[in-house]
């Protein structure tokens, strides 16, 4: 979806305003000439070469040298993987009608063989793979071919439902265990899910009907869910219609996610993009997003559970992702962030048509923290609330709550962020006996808003630098505090 350019002549009429007008849409014109990234600066997707040959690399085509501007680095080069069998091989039939989850799990049986001995390769070639939920295994690559189509069954009990996650202590949605992803893993090392922008389709429109409907038994699944994993590449596919979350690496380090479509219809419900959740040592980077939810969220656990397991997500880096969502945020920090957000970078993002643009999602009984977010180099276009702050959502996994639990947040520096057609003025909301200290705003421009749009502001502290509308009184310390330096 190719989004709407800003009206430049339009812009150019406003020139004969006063001299500081004439400044800030000068500043304008060239930033947004600068920043903006389109759809077609991103698709398609070719970042590693891969052709179907053994080896995957997270570096840019043959070149050994890693990219400078990339954090995928953090993975390296997987090495050969020895044995190499298509699904076609486990008797799987690429036809769109008959079910091959037999197929997926024998294949996987027998690359498990493997695992110590170089490592398998499942390579899926073109064509409709229908399947229910399988599994993959350690020093594993699933390779999607070009045209290769990997289905969703819309058999629930293809689906099956598992244990909650024990910083959850219970679905997300319903009350006990939830469905199983479609492709799942759990205490694996060394997995890649890539190939030549094959497909990944979850068929999602059962499940959304399901919620929506009210007939919704157990939570709806993850289209990719890895647990307790490590060395993860996820890379040069198109994912769609989940019927839930898209990625959902939990409890995960050393994750890399690259050169991904990640589409589903606007108003599907809670169909995240991309969710890392308790986390560590976590890399996203150059994706394209549609969903009916967040494009990103950063997560590490539910109020007394995720506080219980204390497993935090830190070290990652968000870069180049552009997207849509209007329901939601391009990026959000939190809400369920009770095992602690920390050292996030978030950058060069391109946001438009979407309900908000940054957002940090708190709420009492989280308990936890988030602290050392940076969040720069973002263009947005006709976004509600540029930069948002919410709590009070009263979304709690049961009454086992704690009220005085309040999160903690600390050291959030934004910077550079240019905002086209705004329609509110940024709202920071904190909580009354928190701590929402050390906020910086830097270089923040949000053109569009009526006169009379002001920042709202409750509960927090911090200082700001070369900031237009005026910021709430909370914030005009206008550079001179520290918390900016």
């Amino acid at each position: 979806m190719e989004p709407e350019r800003p009206n430049y002549g339009a812009i150019m009429v406003h020139l004969k305003k006063p001299y500081w007008v004439f400044l800030i849409l000068l500043f304008t014109f060239v930033a947004v000439l600068t920043f903006q990234l389109s759809t077609k600066d991103i698709l398609p997707f070719q970042f590693f070469g891969v052709t179907g040959s053994r080896k995957t690399s997270v570096t840019s085509g043959s070149d050994p040298v890693p990219d400078p501007g990339s954090c995928a680095g953090l993975l390296g080069e997987f090495p050969d993987r020895i044995h190499v069998m298509l699904i076609k091989e486990f008797g799987g039939v690429g036809d769109g009608k008959t079910s091959n989850t037999a197929a997926f799990w024998k294949a996987i049986v027998h690359m498990q063989r493997f695992s110590n001995k170089g490592g398998g390769q499942l390579n899926v070639p073109k064509g409709k793979w229908l399947t229910g939920s399988f599994n993959l295994t350690s020093n594993f690559t699933l390779f999607l071919e070009d045209g290769a189509v990997i289905l969703g069954s819309q058999d629930p009990k293809e689906w099956p439902v598992v244990e909650p996650l024990p910083s959850y202590g219970r679905g997300r949605e319903r009350l006990g265990g939830r469905h199983i992803s479609l492709i799942h893993g759990d205490g694996l090392t060394n997995v890649v899910i890539t190939g030549q922008n094959g497909t990944i389709d979850g068929q999602g429109g059962m499940w959304w009907d399901l919620w929506q409907n009210r007939r919704l038994t157990h939570t709806r699944g993850h289209l990719v869910e890895l647990m307790n994993s490590h060395n993860i590449l996820i890379s040069n596919l198109t994912f769609q219609n989940s019927p839930f979350w898209t990625i959902h690496p939990i409890y995960c380090s050393n994750v890399v996610i690259k050169g991904m479509t990640i589409l589903a219809p606007l108003n599907a419900p809670n169909t995240d993009g991309i969710d890392p959740d308790s986390s560590t040592n976590v890399c996203i980077e150059d994706c394209y997003i549609e969903s009916g939810d967040d494009l990103v969220a950063v997560k590490s656990g539910w109020d007394q559970y995720g506080i219980r397991v204390a497993r935090p997500s830190s070290n990652i880096i968000v870069r180049r992702i552009s997207g849509t969502t209007p329901t939601c945020s391009g990026v959000g920090i939190g809400s369920e962030m009770s095992g602690g957000i920390s050292n996030v970078i978030i950058e060069d993002m391109n946001i438009w048509n979407s309900a908000a643009g940054v957002r940090i999602k708190t709420d009492k009984g989280r308990g936890g923290y988030i602290a050392n977010i940076t969040i720069k180099n973002i263009t947005m276009e006709r976004v509600k609330i540029p930069i948002m702050f919410s709590r009070g959502a009263n979304d709690h996994p049961d009454y086992g709550w704690d009220p005085k639990a309040i999160p903690k947040i600390k050291g959030i520096f934004i910077s550079n962020i240019m905002s086209l057609n705004s329609t509110k003025a940024p709202i920071l909301a904190g909580i009354k006996g928190g701590s929402f200290e050390g906020l910086c705003f830097k270089n923040v421009t949000l053109l569009g808003l009526a006169p009379t749009a002001a920042w709202h502001c409750e509960f927090v502290s911090g200082c700001t630098n070369a900031v237009f509308p005026l910021p709430c009184p909370q914030l005009q310390n206008n550079g001179s505090s520290a918390c900016c330096i």
